[in-house]
């Protein structure tokens, strides 16, 4: 039987609270437990106070300036090309070529154009643990250790503090020119905004209506979705065998071959797959044990009981392409395979070019003596209801060219479903944002205080009607960014190669 996890089992009743089309929203409850809090606990009112605050900020910037788009002069394609100076020559044309396919393609991969634009935007003061890439697509279905498959953000690359406003944006935006792409209506494409704001902005109250615990523990897995009245089950049903597939043996029997010993091998696929000019396998085996010293005692134990047996660079996503990414087959006792996949990890366009405040300490520590790869998976952790429990990090590899690099590790393509958003009609687009909405607000309530933002965006639209009317104008100008690119590819300024 699906489940909407939340603490207090003897629940009567899961509510639609939430006006949204479908019923995607029912994932919330409507009770409110008996809490005992402890008497004369000083941070019992907390909440109220942080509500309070962000009521107070409407002052300093009323909900409806949030409609306002005021960009900065830049070069979109010289942020791009920036970009390129520490990704792998010959793996830039592929980027570029995919970012062409569509306005969509071309925002999926420009997460640093958009930390740039909003950098000067302003805000309401609340900081948190932001995504940094929350578009519709960055959302999708994984296994939770105990194999159920769960509904949550699923990227993390970009994650660090930041204002809350630019993941809400991040994913406002992506709906519109998702909308677009997919040939609906500019009407249309405002009702999925307004109501994945809506749905944000509504499931924030219900969660602060909780404690810290049950926001915690709250969590969406595919079979409750599937099992809700609404236009997109079936395709929910859909996605979910196919994810159920996606598993360590598929992968075997795609990606390897035998060698005449039995041996299982990766296949070269240039420029998708290819190994490396010079196979340092020892190399490799150290770098396994440091990234195993990262891992819970239960997954180190588990990993230990298997050999390395082949690995080769990979190419993956949009935004990512031209990164290190690597993909390590391992063979088990039973000779069961496992894959993983090592992604590079580079500081946050949050902060390269978002130019986020500076990090609390700790946090600012640890980047310094555990590197970008524990930032990736420090945040993966707070803002999944559930992580993969192979997450792990390596500090200082040093690569061909001398330079030195962070990477995060996890599971690679462990039931991983993503939904095909260009054949999503009107009304699945409208229920997947519904969606993607308060699976981000459950992510921003991990981050202390951020009943703030709550209080801010209180009971009416006002914020919902300013977000679309933002989404407009920056799907408008992520269209003439396309262009742009289209443009200094046809001048010759950057190489592409389409179809990869």
């Amino acid at each position: 039987m699906g489940r909407c996890g939340h603490a207090g089992r003897n629940a009567v009743e899961i509510a639609n609270i939430l006006s949204t089309p479908g019923e995607f929203s029912a994932a919330l409850p409507r009770w409110r437990p008996a809490v005992k809090t402890l008497p004369g606990a000083a941070h019992k009112d907390s909440i109220a106070r942080a509500q309070a605050a962000g009521r107070a900020a409407r002052d300093s910037l009323p909900r409806r300036r949030s409609a306002a788009l005021n960009l900065p002069e830049r070069d979109p394609v010289g942020i791009l090309e920036g970009q390129h100076a520490d990704r792998v020559p010959d793996l830039i044309p592929v980027r570029v070529g995919r970012m062409l396919e569509s306005p969509f393609s071309f925002y999926r991969g420009a997460a640093a154009v958009m930390a740039h634009d909003l950098a000067d935007a302003a805000v309401s003061g609340h900081m948190l643990i932001a995504s940094g890439d929350a578009h519709l697509a960055n959302f999708g279905l994984f296994a939770s250790p105990e194999r159920r498959l769960i509904f949550d953000l699923n990227d993390f690359d970009e994650a660090y503090p930041a204002p809350w406003e630019w993941d809400v944006k991040r994913l406002a935006a992506s709906i519109w020119l998702n909308g677009r792409n997919g040939s609906h209506t500019e009407e249309q494409c405002r009702t999925a905004v307004k109501s994945c704001v809506r749905s944000y902005r509504q499931a924030l109250k219900t969660l602060y209506s909780q404690t810290a615990t049950e926001r915690y523990y709250f969590q969406v897995d595919a079979e409750y979705l599937a099992a809700r009245r609404t236009g997109a089950r079936k395709r929910i049903r859909t996605e979910e065998k196919k994810a159920r597939q996606r598993t360590s043996e598929q992968v075997l029997a795609k990606l390897t071959s035998s060698t005449e010993s039995g041996e299982p091998r990766i296949v070269d696929q240039p420029p998708l797959v290819r190994h490396p000019q010079v196979v340092n396998f020892a190399a490799m085996q150290n770098l396994v044990e440091l990234y195993r010293n990262t891992l819970r005692p239960d997954t180190s134990l588990l990993l230990s009981q298997y050999r390395l047996v082949d690995f080769a660079r990979r190419i993956v996503g949009v935004g990512s392409v031209g990164t290190r990414s690597w993909v390590l087959l391992f063979e088990g006792p039973a000779g069961e395979p496992l894959f993983l996949q090592a992604k590079e990890a580079g500081k946050s366009v949050l902060e390269t070019h978002g130019r986020a405040p500076q990090p609390p300490e700790l946090i600012a520590q640890n980047l310094i003596t555990r590197g970008q790869g524990f930032r990736v998976v420090g945040a993966q952790r707070i803002l999944q209801a559930q992580s993969d429990p192979f997450l792990g990090w390596i500090k200082d590899v040093r690569g061909e060219d001398g330079l030195q690099r962070d990477f995060y590790i996890r599971q690679f393509r462990d039931m991983k479903g993503s939904f095909a958003l260009a054949e999503m009609n009107v009304q699945e687009t409208a229920d997947y944002g519904v969606l993607c909405g308060f699976m981000l607000a459950r992510a921003h309530s991990q981050s202390a205080n951020s009943a703030f933002i709550s209080g801010y965006l209180g009971g009416s639209e006002v914020f919902d009607e300013a977000l679309a009317e933002w989404a407009r104008g920056y799907a408008d100008q992520t269209e003439a960014d396309h262009a742009s690119l289209a443009q200094a590819v046809k001048l010759g300024r950057l190489p592409a190669e389409r179809g990869v």
